[in-house]
C-alpha cells in the first residue's frame, strides 16, 4: 500500500521500489514483518529504473543452480499473481557449437528441476516461431515455462499485496551509519530512523552504497532494445498499446512503458550466436541486442528522472545497432535480425532505447548483510528473471537467519555481498570486469576460462619462483594461483601410462601436467602454494568459550591440538568448514579457504565475538606452503630441529617451529590425503621459506604442485570443498560430516540439526565412479536413475591414483548405498556409474598417519 507522509521511524527501510525492493517488501510481509517502508526517487509504479524499461523476458535455465531456482520461483510467483505470460522460451542455434551448448542447457534444466525442457528441430522451432527463417538455424532449446513478466503490473501487484508502506518521488540524500550500524535514512522529505535498511537500487547501487561509505562493485551498462511498428505478419493480434499506462505518472518517453506493458502471444526467443533476443508486443516485434561494444556508464553519475527522460534510459545509438562493434560478433544486430527474422528487414521502429542495467565483476548478484555496516542489506545486480526468488531469499535471511526458498535452504557463497575482494570496489576494476561480463552474456564461455585484464593484483611471496618454474596462473579471489607448472612437463612422460586423454569440452583448458603432479605428490614430495587460504586469529580470555559457541565440534582443545569443525547458520546450513588450532591458553588460529572465505567467514566470526575476544582476519598477512607426499617428513626434518616424527608430531597437531631461520606455525594437516604439513609464516618470510624447502629437497625430487592436482587428489580422498560440495544448502549430516559435530556441546544451528535428525536425513552426499569411461564429469549435469533425475554433479575429476573418473553428488537416501547403479548425462552422452563408499583412496588413513 502507499502513504502520503513519510514516517519518522520504521523497523525496515527499503530503498528502491523496483522488482527487487518490491519483492523484498512483499516477502517480508508474508513472513510477518511489520513497519516496513519502501522509498523510490521515481513515481510509483513507473519508477524510471530498469524494472520498467525492461522487456520482461524470463529465460530460466542457467549453469548456476541458484539462478535457475530463483528464476523458476519467480515465474511461479508471478504466474499465480496473474502478471506473467507463460508463453515458453526458445533459444535457437545457428552453429554446431551453439547446438552443443543447447544440449548443456537441457542438462542444467534437467539437473535443477525445470519442467519438460527439450531440444527442437528447425521445423519444430518454426512451428512455435513462424517468423524465424528455418534455413538459418540448426535447432533450438525449448523451456515451456519461460515467458514474460508485465513489469508495471507486477510492481502494482506487489504494492497491493504487501503490508509495507510505499513512497514515490522521495530522494534519499544520506545514510546514517555511525557506530558501524545503520541508524537512519535521510531524504529530501525528512529523516526516517530505522534498525534495518535494504539497498535495492540496482543502477544506483554504487551511489547508494557510497552514502554508507561502501564501494559496492555495481557497474551500469547500456543495452539496446527496439520495438517495430505493427507487422502484417502479426496482423489480427489484439493489442491495447496506448492504454497500458493510462492514469500513471511516467517519466520520459511514455511509449517505452506502453510497449513494455504489452504482452507476447508467442514464445520469447534468443539467438545467442549473435547476442540477440526477441518477443512479440501484440502485433509488433521487440528485439534486444547485446551485440555491440560494452557501453559502460559512470556508476557515480546515473542521474535522476525528468519529464523528458527516464533516468535509466539513454538515447538510442544507431551505430551500435547497424554496425558490428561487438568484439566477438562479425555481424551487426540489424544484419543478424534481418537474416533470422526476414519480416523485420524494412520495418520501422516505434520505440528505441539504450536501457541501463548492472553487472558485478563475476556477473552474479550481490545479496546479504554488508560486513562494514550492521543492519545494512543489499539486493543488487538482480534482473526481473530472478527478482522474486532473491526477494524471498533476502526476506528469509533477514527474518530467520536462514536464506531459503520454499524448496529448501540455498547456497549463498556465489551471491553473498561479502564475497568481493578488497580491490573489487575500485571503480576501474569493477567497471572493466562488468563490461567483460556484459560482453560474455551470450558467449560460450569455456570451462576454466580466465580473464586477461587486471591480473597480478595479489601475488604470493613465491610468485617469482613460480614464474621461473613456468606456472600457469589462474585467478582466484584476485590471487595469482598456479594451476600447473611447465617445469613438470617431464613428469608427463614418466607417468604417461596412468594419464588418460581428456577430449572434447571436458578436456578444454586442462593439462596432462596436472595429472603428473598428482601422481608425483603421491610418490615423492610436492610444495603447494596456500597463500590464498586465510588465517583468522581469535584471542582473548573468552576465546575458547566463543569458539565453542560458534563451532559445531568440541573446542575443548589442548595446546597444540588441531580440530576440524564447521560454522553453521541458524538453520544448520554449512557456512564454512574450518580448522581450529589452539596455540596457547588464549590464542587460537582458525584457517579457512581462499577466495570469498575471508569476507564471508571471517566477517561472520568477527561480528559475533564479544568485547573480550579479538578476531583478526589475516587475509594476505601469512604465506603458506602445503608440503605433502611420502618424502615430506624427510624433507622437513632436514630444515628444522623440531621433532617431526610420527610420535613427536602426530596427525592433527600443531607446533610453532623454525624451518631454517623462518618462524612457522606448522600444522600436520593434509588436504590431499598424504603425509604432510601446512607451514604458515608471516608473508615477509615466505620467499625464504620456499627457498629453504626447495634447496633441501632437490635430491628428493621435490616439485611444485598446482591447483589442478589438488582438485583431483582431494576428491579421491573425499575431502569437502566449501562452495562446491558443501554450502548453506546442506547440513553436516547430509554432507557426510557427522564427525565434525558434537551434539553434546552448544552451538549455533544445533536446534535445527536436532530437528533434522528427528525428521530423518533423506538426502546424502556420495561418490560415484564411472563404470567404463575415463571422461571427467562436469558440474551441474544430471544424475539419473531409471531415466529420472535424482541429483546432479557437484564436482568431478579423474582419480589418477585409483584409475577411475570420480563424481560427487547428493542423492536421496534410498540410492546412496554402495553398489547402486546410476547414470550421468554429460555433453549429450549417458554414462553408467556406480555409487561407492568413501573415501575412495587410503580408506585406512595409512598414508596420513604414518
Amino acid at each position: 500500500m502507499s502513504e502520503e507522509t513519510l514516517p519518522s521511524h520504521a523497523d525496515t527501510v527499503i530503498i528502491g521500489a523496483g522488482a527487487v525492493g518490491s519483492s523484498v517488501a512483499y516477502h517480508l510481509s508474508e513472513l510477518g514483518a511489520t513497519d516496513v517502508v519502501v522509498l523510490d526517487q521515481g513515481p510509483l509504479p513507473v519508477t524510471g529504473g530498469s524494472s520498467v524499461h525492461a522487456p520482461g523476458i524470463m529465460f530460466q535455465t542457467s549453469p548456476s543452480k541458484i539462478q535457475t531456482k530463483t528464476a523458476h520461483y519467480t515465474s511461479r510467483l508471478l504466474s499465480e499473481a496473474g502478471v506473467y505470460d507463460e508463453v515458453g522460451g526458445i533459444e535457437v542455434a545457428r552453429s554446431d557449437e551453439r547446438m552443443d551448448f543447447l544440449q548443456r542447457r537441457l542438462e542444467w534444466a534437467t539437473a535443477y528441476g525445470l519442467p519438460e525442457p527439450q531440444l527442437l528441430s528447425p521445423e519444430e522451432v518454426t512451428d512455435h516461431l513462424p517468423l524465424v527463417d528455418e534455413s538459418e538455424i540448426l535447432g533450438g532449446y525449448y523451456s515451456p515455462t519461460d515467458g514474460r513478466v508485465d513489469g508495471i503490473a507486477a510492481l502494482q501487484w506487489y504494492r497491493e499485496n504487501s503490508s509495507a508502506d510505499f513512497f514515490g518521488n522521495v530522494e534519499v540524500t544520506d545514510l546514517d551509519v555511525t557506530g558501524g550500524e545503520i541508524n537512519g535514512v535521510d531524504t529530501d522529505q525528512g529523516r526516517i530512523d530505522c534498525e534495518r535498511c535494504v539497498l535495492a537500487t540496482n543502477n544506483w547501487g554504487y551511489q547508494t552504497g557510497q552514502l554508507a561509505g561502501l564501494d559496492l562493485p555495481i557497474a551500469p551498462v547500456e543495452h539496446q532494445y527496439v520495438v517495430t511498428e505493427p507487422l502484417s505478419e502479426l496482423g489480427g493480434v489484439e493489442t491495447v498499446v496506448g492504454d497500458n499506462t493510462t492514469g500513471l505518472d511516467v517519466p520520459g518517453d511514455r511509449s517505452i512503458a506502453e510497449y513494455m506493458s504489452e504482452g507476447p502471444h508467442r514464445p520469447v526467443g534468443r539467438d545467442q550466436d549473435h547476442s540477440l533476443y526477441f518477443r512479440t508486443h501484440g502485433d509488433a516485434l521487440g528485439m534486444g541486442s547485446y551485440n555491440h561494444e560494452t557501453l559502460s556508464v559512470d556508476p557515480s553519475a546515473m542521474g535522476k528522472n525528468s519529464a523528458e527522460q527516464q533516468a535509466s534510459v539513454r538515447g538510442f545509438t544507431e551505430e551500435h545497432w547497424e554496425q558490428p562493434t561487438h568484439p566477438n560478433r562479425e555481424k551487426s544486430a540489424k544484419q543478424a535480425f534481418d537474416e533470422l527474422l526476414p519480416a523485420t528487414v524494412d520495418a520501422e521502429y516505434a520505440v528505441t532505447e539504450n536501457g541501463i542495467f548492472v553487472f558485478t565483476p563475476d556477473g552474479m548478484p550481490a545479496v546479504g548483510e554488508t560486513a562494514q555496516v550492521d543492519g545494512l542489506w543489499t539486493g543488487l545486480a538482480i534482473w526481473w528473471t530472478h527478482s522474486g526468488g532473491y526477494g524471498r531469499i533476502l526476506a528469509e535471511w533477514m527474518e530467520t537467519g536462514v536464506p531459503r526458498l520454499p524448496s529448501g535452504p540455498v547456497d549463498t557463497g556465489g551471491i553473498h555481498v561479502r564475497r568481493f575482494e578488497p580491490h573489487a570496489g575500485e571503480k576501474d576494476y569493477f567497471v572493466d570486469r562488468g563490461a567483460k561480463r556484459y560482453e560474455q552474456v551470450y558467449s560460450i564461455v569455456e570451462p576454466r576460462w580466465q580473464p586477461e585484464d587486471h591480473r597480478g593484483l595479489r601475488r604470493s611471496p613465491f610468485y617469482q619462483q613460480q614464474q621461473a618454474l613456468g606456472a600457469e596462473f589462474y585467478q582466484s579471489g584476485g590471487w595469482e594461483s598456479p594451476q600447473w607448472y611447465a617445469s613438470n612437463a617431464d613428469l608427463v612422460d614418466r607417468y604417461d601410462e596412468r594419464i588418460p586423454e581428456q577430449d572434447g569440452w571436458q578436456g578444454i583448458n586442462r593439462s596432462k601436467i596436472e595429472a603428473a603432479e598428482h601422481i608425483h605428490t603421491r610418490q615423492a614430495v610436492s610444495m603447494f602454494d596456500m597463500t590464498s587460504f586465510s588465517s583468522i586469529m581469535v584471542e582473548g580470555e573468552d576465546s575458547g568459550a566463543f569458539l565453542q559457541r560458534v563451532c559445531s565440534n568440541d573446542m575443548d582443545l589442548d595446546i597444540g591440538q588441531v580440530r576440524y569443525s564447521l560454522l553453521l547458520n541458524e538453520g544448520g546450513g554449512i557456512l564454512a568448514d574450518i580448522t581450529v588450532v589452539r596455540l596457547d591458553d588464549e590464542r587460537y588460529m582458525v584457517t579457512t579457504g581462499g577466495g570469498n572465505s575471508p569476507g564471508i567467514h571471517g566477517g561472520w566470526l568477527a561480528e559475533r565475538a564479544p568485547e573480550t575476544v579479538s578476531v583478526h582476519i589475516e587475509e594476505g598477512a601469512k604465506s603458506t606452503i602445503g608440503l605433502w607426499g611420502p618424502k615430506s617428513r624427510l624433507l622437513l626434518q632436514r630444515c628444522t630441529d623440531a621433532d617431526v616424527t610420527n610420535s613427536g608430531f602426530p596427525y592433527f597437531r600443531a607446533k610453532e617451529i623454525y624451518v631454517g631461520d623462518v618462524p612457522v606455525i606448522a600444522l600436520r594437516v593434509s588436504y590431499v590425503g598424504e603425509l604432510g604439513w601446512e607451514l604458515w609464516t608471516p608473508s615477509e618470510y615466505g620467499g625464504r621459506l620456499w627457498e629453504t624447502l626447495w634447496e633441501a629437497g632437490d635430491d628428493l625430487d621435490v616439485r611444485p604442485m598446482g591447483g589442478g592436482a589438488l582438485s583431483s587428489m582431494r576428491l579421491e580422498k573425499g575431502f569437502r570443498l566449501w562452495g562446491t560440495d558443501i554450502d548453506t544448502d546442506a547440513n553436516p549430516f547430509e554432507a557426510g560430516l557427522p564427525f565434525a559435530v558434537d551434539m553434546e556441546t552448544e552451538f549455533i544451528g544445533k536446534s535445527a540439526l536436532e530437528a533434522a535428525t528427528e525428521e530423518g536425513i533423506d538426502n546424502r552426499i556420495t561418490p560415484l565412479t564411472l563404470d567404463d569411461s575415463t571422461d571427467i564429469m562436469l558440474s551441474g549435469r544430471p544424475v539419473l536413475k531409471d531415466d529420472e533425475p535424482i541429483g546432479y554433479v557437484q564436482a568431478g575429476d579423474y582419480g589418477y591414483s585409483i584409475g577411475e573418473s570420480i563424481t560427487y553428488t547428493y542423492v536421496p537416501d534410498e540410492y546412496a548405498s554402495a553398489g547402486t547403479s546410476v547414470q550421468i548425462l554429460c555433453e549429450g552422452t549417458v554414462y553408467d556409474a556406480t555409487v561407492r563408499d568413501e573415501p575412495l583412496f587410503d580408506a585406512g588413513r595409512e598414508k596420513l598417519l604414518r
